[in-house]
């Protein structure tokens, strides 16, 4: 990848960190979820023990809908502010992808280690005995939501029914990195090494290297539509 490219890459990118700063969109709109979700599953679950199956159960539930709230805004936003035109005039297919891609990436990274902190704050009762592990498990999953995200919210930023369709794609395509990031999860909390965490660390890395690379090929027929 030249230098070229790279540069385009860094301008989409600093441009939709910009416009999240002044806007807040996401930001703002992941907080309230993740903040009002914890704070109902805390009141609902108080004076109640539960294992690390429903612990591991209950994150990667606040980080997929806090995803829903967050993530979906990449292209969406671009068609409602009338600027893909002036994105297609100034950049190529590439830089785009990638730098909405990585602008995906950091923010949900960000979003979820906000979300799992504030978990265990409010949660004291969920024990995770590898931390480390766990720390990849949801990193892996981050960057995993970030990369279907990225794609679905090209897919159907010119759907008039934008806000229902996001999460109904996104489900089925999340399904298999959702079942191994709650089975990591799990075995983070019970305290497993990585040797036992090595396969379900790889599939997850595996299934967000599939989706990027189907994505960026598939972006550029989107694209040009």
């Amino acid at each position: 990848m030249n230098s070229v490219y790279i540069q385009g890459i860094r301008a989409v990118l600093v441009k939709d960190v910009k416009s999240e700063l002044r806007t807040r969109y996401a930001i703002s709109s992941f907080f309230l979820f993740v903040v009002t979700t914890i704070s109902i599953l805390v009141f609902a679950t108080a004076g109640v023990d539960f294992d690390t199956s429903v612990a591991s159960g209950l994150v990667w539930v606040i980080m997929f809908f806090g995803a829903m709230t967050g993530l979906g805004r990449s292209f969406i936003s671009e068609e409602e502010r009338g600027t893909v035109l002036q994105l297609k005039l100034v950049s190529t297919s590439t830089a785009v992808f990638f730098g909405k891609l990585f602008f995906n990436s950091f923010l949900s990274v960000f979003l979820n280690s906000f979300a799992v902190i504030l978990f265990y704050l409010m949660f004291n009762k969920a024990k995770c005995n590898s931390p480390d592990m766990f720390i990849i498990s949801y990193l892996l999953g981050s960057l995993g939501i970030a990369a279907a995200s990225t794609i679905i919210s090209a897919i159907i930023a010119k759907a008039n029914t934008k806000g229902a369709l996001f999460p109904i794609l996104s489900f089925p395509i999340l399904l298999p990195l959702l079942l191994f990031g709650i089975e990591s999860t799990r075995m983070a909390m019970d305290g497993s090494t990585f040797e036992s965490l090595r396969n379900n660390f790889q599939l997850m890395a595996a299934y967000t290297g599939i989706v990027i690379v189907v994505s960026y090929i598939l972006f550029d027929f989107l694209w040009k539509e």
